[in-house]
């Protein structure tokens, strides 16, 4: 029995944090309130706080989802023993899916954390930031290292440029959902990085 009212609660935190990030994306941060999030998921604001304390508690369960879907699999793709070119297509490919399948949700809780000034919510932002451009950067000093791009390249540069390509992707998906390809914006960046990096 108890096992089952786990599950069920399991359940119920996934469908706020869920109504959580369409309000966010479909409304803007501005009404992202309990009051809001209990009415799409068709329960009350009680309920709401008997899964989380606070709208900040909710958010920082968000990003601590980030961590687990897109940092630590990118992670995982620029650590692996693959070429640097196939590790460079799959992770630009893999953050590319993450973020059109979850609205650019990175990209608007940077707004968050800078619209509300949340300290805590910054803290977490810049971490996942800053290892996020760490890996990018080991692809590319790995491929630098085996000979295959140009040494002159500068890593710092090429690793903030592409940290750029979420908020492009952001700004084509929020204006153009019907037609957004998923798979032709991966190739597209995929090919603009090795234009700049061969020889």
């Amino acid at each position: 029995m108890k096992r089952a009212t786990r599950t069920s609660g399991d359940i119920r935190r996934v469908q706020i944090k869920q109504a959580a990030k369409e309000i966010i994306f479909e409304e803007g941060l501005q009404k992202l309130s309990t009051r809001n999030i209990a009415a799409k998921v068709g329960i009350s604001e009680g309920t709401i706080f008997r899964h989380f304390g606070t709208k900040k508690e909710i958010l920082l369960d968000l990003v601590s989802d980030v961590k687990t879907e897109l940092f630590e699999p990118l992670h995982e793709i620029a650590n692996s023993d693959s070429s640097p070119d196939k590790r460079l297509h799959d992770y630009i490919c893999y953050h590319i899916s993450y973020l059109a399948k979850n609205k650019g949700i990175t990209i608007l809780f940077f707004t968050e954390a800078s619209y509300q000034n949340n300290e805590v919510l910054k803290t977490e932002l810049s971490s996942i930031y800053i290892e996020l451009k760490q890996n990018f950067a080991k692809i590319i000093t790995d491929g630098i290292d085996a000979g295959l791009w140009d040494p002159d390249v500068s890593t710092e540069n090429l690793s903030g440029l592409y940290m750029g390509i979420p908020l492009t992707l952001n700004i084509e998906f929020t204006l153009n959902p019907e037609n957004f390809l998923e798979e032709n914006f991966c190739i597209k960046m995929h090919s603009l990085l090795l234009k700049i990096l061969r020889k």
